[in-house]
């Protein structure tokens, strides 16, 4: 459970620099870890190797209490980088699509260091 907890407030610093990445039009989304290197302590982000999307009411109680935790302290513009980051990656944007969401309905992100990419999302109450 702790590991989920950091690993959703880690997403947010790995949006930032995906984003970042992102941002840079003669660099295609596969280039992201060429991105600017990660602050001590933490490798570059890995290379997305598969893409797990999860509702958060899926997930056990204890968890989605620490996520939407981690998701509260997050500022609004961490969420607007990491929807930001989904839209420009197309591989991300179609695992989402492919379950009829879009990043609007994402809340939280983790990254895995085999490049797991697991997408938390929450639909419109």
């Amino acid at each position: 459970m702790r590991k989920i907890m950091i690993l959703a407030a880690s997403a947010a610093m790995m949006a930032a620099t995906a984003a970042s990445a992102q941002q840079q039009p003669a660099q295609p989304p596969a280039a992201a870890p060429s991105a600017p290197a990660a602050p001590e302590g933490q490798s570059a982000a890995p290379t997305i190797q598969s893409v797990t999307v999860v509702d958060i009411n899926e997930l056990p109680k204890e968890t989605q209490t620490q996520v939407n935790t981690v998701v509260a302290q997050r500022s609004d513009d961490d969420l607007k980088q990491l929807r930001s980051s989904i839209d420009a990656t197309p591989q991300i944007k179609s695992a989402l699509e492919a379950k009829g969401l879009t990043s609007a309905q994402v809340i939280a992100a983790s990254m895995a260091k085999d490049g797991a990419l697991t997408l938390i999302t929450k639909k419109a109450s």
